[in-house]
């Protein structure tokens, strides 16, 4: 190897961590300052390693991405959705890299236009074009986007940095006036009172934690905002949004295990909020205003959930009545109402899904008797997601479902709630694609304690398995997350080269409800590490991937997985592809001061005051457990304004492995920065799909399977 082609060394500085008579030396933290010239040059060395040593994969790269590109309708529109006068929706242009909010005037809500991709809606509005507000910028987000209930004003929220932290526009649509920009440095959360006088907003704390909602009053200076609630618990987030009907104002605070819900009457804005129900500590609730009362899912009585319904007034847990019990093997996610029904969010056998609740009676004071017998949606949805999309009056007659699957495209229709009738309005395009020559299949692999794990499998049609096959596996594992079925264009060029490509529901997700996610995290947390490990081994067992050619896959916490398991069983995998990975966890869980950690102590445990916990994670964080063996090959990718993960984290795990362990030009260890992005990568779609190109070429290269088939 050239001197060029050598990877670069991190110096190492003397540093110790010293907890419960543990002192743990760490001679690569130095790494954590990104401001310091060290540590970008640092970076800068391993993006330019990373860019030599896989100069040879840049027709792939290339292939990769013109595969996405052709497959894309890039000039496109969404669905429209009605709102008052008017059609709101969302469109793409061939050659840009950002949506373009538009809405157009409506006349018969129960006819969605014609959907042309080639023309604008008539009478359209462009309201928001986000390439030209990330024009001279190398990264652009949108945080937040309202419409005032009266549709005059509209306020929006720009990210170009990548560190989440917005700056608010407020703007009159009509004559495209700037009315406001005081708001600067927020957090997600945006609300209108209902004449547009007042903008609520979020605020953050040193440890970027949303913790504060304010109201300000358009057209005046920020010092003059009058703060609304302040949430003391570093336990405690916030989530800040208007109900369907804008009557609401709601403030949702959480932990890990316990929400509390704050109500503000819209008409009445100056008011103080109104506590739905006090905390109590393990109990999980959430509030849907309905025109003459509250529906609520709560997990008082049981972990996976109860419908109930409250008095619109309600102060207290006890104003709680029974609507709907669940039944065996389901899980109550949430609940949207409307006026003439509501519509649960569940999952059932591992999959959303959703149940009507017709509203048959107008009782004053309303009870629960007004609703009648729920039923399902009926949507023949094999193995697939299915979701309530977006429906803005609260007076529709009929509901909006999305359903997708690994090998069928988004699909989005209108279901008549009266007498079930279906329309497709729009099936995701595919250009240039038969989607007959993709199959998938639900299989479970068996977990060390016995537990099955469900996995699912995605790959062309007539793959056989034969023991030959190149594999990835996907996983994440945390935070009763799910990743539930969605059609991918990208992946199509994973399963053209012959990849099995799958996907693990190891335990800390939420696949199969809370007790799955119960299972897999705090001093259980080892079990998401070795159900990812079985379901590497029963790929290799059942015949699906060979041995010598799976690769895996995890980002954030889903690193995390994949570090762990890459610790516990190197021999099991070719290659590991590893974004934005939370694998230093423990030094993080154990700094307060940095963002997220004290809200995490619910999910991980807090080593800082619990030696067991100290312990229990010492034994699995995959930076401090790498051993001196022979791994697979790694890639490490992360951004530097990532404010989820530091960048810090897989820059000292690349570093260390590089130290321990045993590795050559045929099991490269790399580390590949992006110097203007966040947590979720590079921002504009085209960008994305490069950095997607980029990544799967080097896993395609790793398990040989390059070529088309």
């Amino acid at each position: 190897m050239s001197e060029v082609m050598r990877p670069p060394v991190a110096a190492q500085r003397p540093w110790t961590r010293s907890h419960h008579g543990d002192d743990v030396a760490d001679p690569y933290e130095w790494l954590r300052d990104g401001e310091d010239p060290a540590v970008i040059a640092h970076l800068e060395a391993e993006n330019t390693y990373a860019e030599q040593t896989t100069a040879h994969l840049a027709p792939l790269r290339q292939a990769i991405f013109d595969e996405i590109k052709g497959r894309t309708l890039e000039t496109d529109l969404s669905v429209p959705v009605a709102s008052g006068d008017w059609w709101y929706y969302s469109r793409t242009v061939e050659g840009s890299q950002y949506a373009i909010q538009c809405r157009a005037p409506l006349t018969d809500r129960t006819a969605v236009p014609e959907l042309d991709p080639s023309r604008p809606l008539p009478g359209e509005v462009v309201l928001l074009d986000g390439n030209e507000l990330a024009e001279g910028h190398e990264f652009f987000s949108l945080g937040g986007f309202e419409v005032s209930a009266d549709h005059t004003r509209m306020a929006y929220a720009v990210d170009v940095t990548g560190d989440e932290r917005f700056d608010v526009v407020v703007m009159d649509i009509a004559t495209r006036e700037v009315l406001d920009e005081a708001i600067t440095g927020a957090g997600y959360g945006l609300a209108f009172s209902r004449d547009a006088r007042y903008l609520f907003h979020v605020a953050v704390d040193d440890a970027w934690r949303p913790h504060e909602v304010w109201r300000h009053e358009v057209g005046t200076a920020r010092e003059a905002d009058v703060l609304v609630h302040r949430e003391d618990d570093e336990r405690f987030w916030m989530g800040l949004g208007t109900s369907r009907d804008e009557r609401w104002i709601v403030l949702g605070l959480g932990s890990k295990t316990t929400s509390e819900v704050h109500l503000l009457d819209a008409d009445d804005p100056t008011a103080p909020m109104r506590c739905v129900a006090p905390r109590r500590e393990g109990v999980e609730y959430d509030v849907e205003p309905a025109a003459d009362h509250l529906l609520i899912v709560h997990n008082e009585r049981q972990p996976e959930g109860d419908l109930a319904w409250a008095p619109l007034d309600a102060t207290s847990h006890e104003q709680w009545q029974p609507l709907l019990d669940r039944a065996e093997g389901e899980r109550f996610v949430g609940v949207d109402a409307f006026d003439d029904f509501a519509v649960l969010s569940l999952r059932a056998d591992g999959l959303p899904t959703l149940r009507l609740l017709p509203r048959v009676a107008r009782s004053a004071p309303f009870v629960g008797g007004d609703y009648g017998e729920p039923r399902p949606l009926g949507i023949d949805a094999d193995l697939a997601s299915v979701a309530l999309g977006p429906v803005a009056d609260p007076d529709t007659d009929r509901i909006r479902v999305v359903h997708e699957s690994w090998v069928s495209p988004r699909t989005v229709l209108d279901v008549v709630v009266a007498t079930g009738e279906e329309t497709v309005l729009k099936r995701q395009p595919v250009v240039g694609v038969d989607l007959a020559d993709y199959e998938q299949q639900r299989t479970w692999a068996t977990a060390p304690d016995g537990t099955q794990i469900p996995v699912f499998l995605v790959m062309r049609r007539g793959t056989s398995p034969d023991g030959t096959n190149p594999g990835l596996l996907y996983g994440y594992g945390s935070y009763e997350m799910s990743f539930d079925p969605y059609f991918s264009i990208a992946r199509l060029s994973l399963l053209d080269r012959g990849v099995v490509w799958a996907v693990a529901h190891v335990r800390g997700g939420g696949e199969l409800g809370r007790h799955w996610y119960d299972d897999g995290k705090m001093l259980a947390k080892r079990n998401t590490f070795t159900d990812f490990v079985a379901a590497a081994e029963h790929l290799h067992e059942t015949g699906w991937v060979a041995r010598d050619r799976l690769a895996i896959e995890g980002g954030s916490a889903g690193g995390l997985l994949v570090g762990a398991a890459t610790n516990l069983a190197p021999e099991r995998f070719a290659a590991v592809l590893a974004a934005v990975p939370f694998v230093d966890a423990l030094t993080t869980i154990l700094r307060p001061d940095l963002p997220l950690t004290v809200g995490e102590w619910e999910e991980w445990g807090n080593p800082l005051e619990d030696p067991e916990v100290y312990a229990y994670m010492r034994g699995y964080t995959p930076y401090e457990n790498v051993a001196p063996v022979e791994y697979p090959a790694i890639l490490a990718t992360t951004s530097l304004h990532d404010t989820r993960v530091y960048f810090t984290e897989p820059a000292k795990w690349v570093a260390r492995l590089r130290e321990v362990t045993r590795h050559d030009s045929e099991r490269p260890i790399l580390l590949r920065t992006e110097m203007s992005a966040g947590h979720g990568g590079r921002s504009g779609r085209y960008d994305a799909w490069e950095q997607t190109a980029w990544e799967w070429a080097w896993v395609l290269d790793r398990i040989g399977a390059t070529e088309r088939r």
